[in-house]
C-alpha cells in the first residue's frame, strides 16, 4: 500500500492515478479519517499520561477520594476513546489498502486492455504449406492429453498429460533452471539489453502450494476471491501463482543489502477457478483450473527496482527467442496493470491454431507497495532501514509454452520439431 504521508502530500495525483486504474476510492475521505485518527490518538496519549500521573499520586498512602474519582473517570473515558481509536485505525487502514499503487510515468494511460501498446514484434507468424492443426487436435492424435477421464475424476478444466507431452514439460523446466542459475548467461542477457545490473543467479525454489489469508491479502493478490480455492477449515488458500508464496516468504524480515538482489525461480502447480469463463478457451490446455508455472521473484533496493524489472523482461524475451517462437511485447496501460503494480509488461506468443497472439508471460514491478504491507525491509550498508522493492515475472507458463511449441513446430506428418535448446533434455531427439 502507499505511504499515508505520500498520499497526504500528493492527494490529487493519487486520486487521479486511482481513477486511471479504474478504482473507486475517495482520497479526501481517507485523509479525513486519518486526521480524525491522529487527533484521537493524541487525545488517547494525553489520557494515558493523566492516568499514569494520577496513579503516581495515589502511591505511598491512602489516596484522596478526589484522586480515586478522577482515576475512575479517566479509566472510563480512556476505554471509550481506545475503542473508538481501534475502529478508526481499522477503517483508515481498510481505505488506505484500497488505494492502488502509483503507475510509473511511462505507463500508457488507458481505460481497458484494448489500449495496451504493442512495443515490439519479433518474428513473423508461422506459415505452413499444409493445413495446420491446433494443439488439442495434435495432442489427441498422439495420445498426449486425456480430458475426458480427468473430467470424470475432477470435473471440467482438468487434464491428464501423458507421454512425450510430460517429457516436453520437464525439458522446459530443466532448461529454464539451467539458464537462470548461470551467471554468465544472465550477464549476456543484461549486456544485450544494455542494462547495468547485478548478474547474481536465481535460487531455485519449490514453494508451498498453500498460503495463509493474512499473507495472501498482504500480497494484494487474493482478490477476486471467487477465482481462488480456499480450504475453509484451515484458513488456507491454494496459491494462484508461485509469486504469491515467494513474494511473501520474507514477511516481517530484514534483508542485508549485501545479499541483494535476492532472486528466486520457483516451480509450482497453481490453481484458479477461472470464474466467469465457462465456454471460453475450453479446448486443450489453454485455460485450466490447475496449471504449472515457472515464476521469477526478486527483492531489491528501491534504486535497483526498475532495472530489475527490465532485466526480467529481457530474460522473458531471451527464453521466447531461444525457442524460436514469434512473439510480441505489450506495455500494459493504467487500467490493465493491476492494483499493486507500478508497471506491467506482457509477452504474447503467436499460436497458429488460433491465428492470434496469446499471453504467455507477464512481468510486474510493484515498487514497495507489497513490502509495506508485508513489512519486508532492507538494512543498507550504513545501517539505515528501507522497504524492499519487489518484482515478479513469468519464466514460462508451461501449458501455454507447450501449446506454442506444438503449434508453431508441427510438420505435415504430425511430428513436432523440438527447439534446439531443448534437445539435450530429451535425449538428443529432434522431433516428438
Amino acid at each position: 500500500m502507499l505511504d499515508i504521508r505520500f498520499i497526504r502530500q500528493n492527494p490529487d495525483s493519487v486520486q487521479e492515478n486511482a481513477r486511471r486504474k479504474g478504482y473507486d476510492v475517495s482520497i479526501s475521505r481517507l485523509l479525513e479519517l486519518d486526521d480524525q485518527r491522529r487527533e484521537l490518538s493524541q487525545r488517547v496519549d494525553e489520557l494515558r499520561e493523566r492516568r499514569n500521573a494520577n496513579a503516581a499520586k495515589m502511591k505511598g498512602g491512602k489516596p484522596e477520594q478526589s484522586l480515586i474519582d478522577e482515576g475512575k473517570q479517566i479509566k472510563i473515558e480512556l476505554a471509550e476513546q481506545e475503542k473508538y481509536l481501534t475502529q478508526l485505525d481499522e477503517e483508515t487502514l481498510t481505505l488506505q489498502k484500497a488505494v492502488p499503487n502509483m503507475a510509473l510515468e511511462d505507463v500508457p494511460v488507458g481505460e481497458s486492455e484494448d489500449q495496451n501498446v504493442v512495443a515490439k514484434v519479433v518474428g513473423e507468424p508461422t506459415g505452413f504449406d499444409f493445413d495446420p492443426q491446433n494443439h488439442a487436435e495434435i495432442a489427441a492424435q498422439r495420445g498426449w492429453l486425456d480430458k475426458e477421464r480427468a473430467a470424470k475424476v475432477a470435473g471440467s478444466r482438468f487434464a491428464y498429460l501423458k507421454g512425450d507431452l510430460v517429457k516436453l514439460q520437464f525439458a522446459i523446466i530443466q532448461y529454464v533452471l539451467d539458464t537462470l542459475t548461470d551467471e554468465d548467461i544472465l550477464a549476456g542477457i543484461a549486456r544485450d539489453a544494455g542494462l547495468d545490473v547485478s548478474t547474481r543467479a536465481f535460487t531455485p525454489v519449490l514453494p508451498p502450494y498453500m498460503i495463509r489469508t493474512d499473507l495472501y491479502d498482504a500480497m494484494d493478490r487474493l482478490e477476486p476471491r471467487d477465482d481462488r480455492y480456499k480450504l475453509e477449515s484451515d484458513d488456507l488458500w491454494l496459491q494462484g501463482s508461485a509469486e504469491h508464496v515467494m513474494g511473501s516468504m520474507h514477511a516481517n524480515e530484514i534483508l542485508d543489502e549485501a545479499v541483494l538482489p535476492q532472486r528466486y525461480i520457483g516451480y509450482a502447480t497453481s490453481f484458479r477457478r477461472e470464474a466467469g469463463t465457462y465456454g471460453k478457451d475450453m479446448e486443450g490446455i489453454l485455460r485450466m483450473h490447475q496449471f504449472d508455472k515457472l515464476e521469477m521473484e526478486s527483492f531489491t533496493t528501491g534504486a535497483d527496482g526498475l532495472t530489475e524489472h527490465l532485466l526480467m523482461v529481457a530474460i522473458q524475451e531471451y527464453l521466447l527467442a531461444s525457442l524460436g517462437l514469434p512473439y510480441r511485447v505489450i506495455q500494459k496501460c493504467t487500467a490493465d496493470i493491476g492494483k499493486p503494480n507500478a508497471r506491467g509488461i506482457d509477452m504474447e506468443a503467436w499460436l497458429p491454431g488460433q491465428q492470434q497472439y496469446r499471453e504467455t508471460h507477464t512481468a510486474d514491478y510493484m515498487t514497495d507497495y507489497q513490502t509495506r504491507r508485508l513489512n519486508t525491509r532492507i538494512r543498507r550498508e550504513d545501517g539505515s532501514l528501507e522497504l524492499a522493492h519487489t518484482n515478479d515475472a513469468t519464466a514460462f507458463a508451461l501449458g501455454r509454452a507447450m501449446i506454442a511449441i506444438i503449434e508453431n513446430n508441427q510438420q505435415a506428418d504430425g511430428t513436432i520439431v523440438i527447439p534446439d535448446v531443448l534437445r539435450p533434455y530429451l535425449g538428443g531427439r529432434e522431433t516428438l
